[in-house]
């Protein structure tokens, strides 16, 4: 089997440091049971040794313990793929390690003030109304919104430009979490999507939002560590406004063309959630 190709420079040993620490958090999660081995007794730590992964694989050890150790070498897309199946990833993991590998071309992120990208947006987040709605980064930088989204998250407006993101917000701000009603689930799959987005994007504000937030809040540090990846997919959320109540919100994303921005929209699950989303629209100034 062919060895040979090329993992992407770009990124450097950061995207190789990050394609070993994938496989090697895979890899642990592994018994010799769960991929057909004979068991071998106590193990000192826990998963599959990289001897075991190498040979389902049908690949050298010393290139497979290179691979997972983020030295920089060839690898072919026959070959990433074999590593993926003795590790039994699933898809949304399986196109994570290909972008780790340099196998799908990174996404451009956007600037986030790019004034053509907000004229455009703009008109179509307010014609959404009473629909909450934002423009976010891949990184949940929230770039633009209308007044629906500012009535739900209360005073995202008022925040510094760099305090303008729903993680940071999530993981540092009590009342923000306190928005959903399954805080515990949605850190998770927060969590996960950015891991996913930091291969697919080469956004200059990866370590800035990540290691912020590793700094920020021990949650989110141990998440992070996980390594599990998740692709933006459609979604119910339960969130609770302190103005109408409880919000059953269909999170719907489209992604912009040319960039790795996505609209957000979050349209009622029933009626009345349909209802409260007016009522909130209706409510004057002072109230909000």
């Amino acid at each position: 089997m062919s060895q040979h190709g090329g993992i992407s420079d770009e990124g450097g040993a950061i995207a190789h440091r990050e394609l070993g620490g994938f496989l090697r958090s895979r890899r642990e999660r592994l018994s010799p049971e769960d991929v057909g081995l004979p068991p071998t007794g106590r193990r000192r730590t826990p998963g599959l040794r990289r001897e075991e992964v190498a040979v389902l694989a049908g690949v050298g050890v010393t290139w497979y313990s290179w691979l997972e150790q983020g030295r920089s070498i060839n690898v072919s897309t026959q070959v990433i793929s074999a590593v993926g199946r003795a590790l039994q990833l699933d898809d949304s993991e399986t196109q994570h390690l290909r972008r780790l590998a340099g196998m799908q071309p990174p996404m451009p992120e956007a600037p986030s003030s790019d004034p053509a990208l907000l004229s455009a947006i703009q008109p179509i987040l307010d014609k959404l109304n009473p629909y909450p709605a934002c423009l976010q980064t891949s990184l949940f930088d929230v770039v633009a919104h209308n007044q629906a989204y500012r009535w739900l998250f209360t005073g995202i407006d008022l925040l510094p430009a760099p305090d303008r993101n729903c993680a940071v917000q999530f993981f540092t701000d009590p009342q923000w979490r306190g928005r959903y009603l399954d805080p515990d689930i949605v850190a998770t799959r927060m969590v996960a999507r950015m891991r996913a987005a930091a291969s697919t994007t080469a956004s200059r504000g990866t370590p800035t939002v990540v290691d912020r937030l590793k700094e920020q809040s021990d949650e989110f540090a141990r998440l992070w560590t996980r390594h599990d990846v998740l692709l933006e997919h459609y979604e119910v959320k339960h969130l609770t406004s302190p103005l109408v109540g409880r919000l059953n919100l269909n999170f719907v994303s489209t992604a912009i063309p040319e960039t790795s921005h996505r609209m957000t929209v979050m349209t009622p699950a029933d009626s009345e959630t349909s209802e409260r989303l007016e009522e909130l629209s209706a409510l004057p100034a002072s109230a909000r």
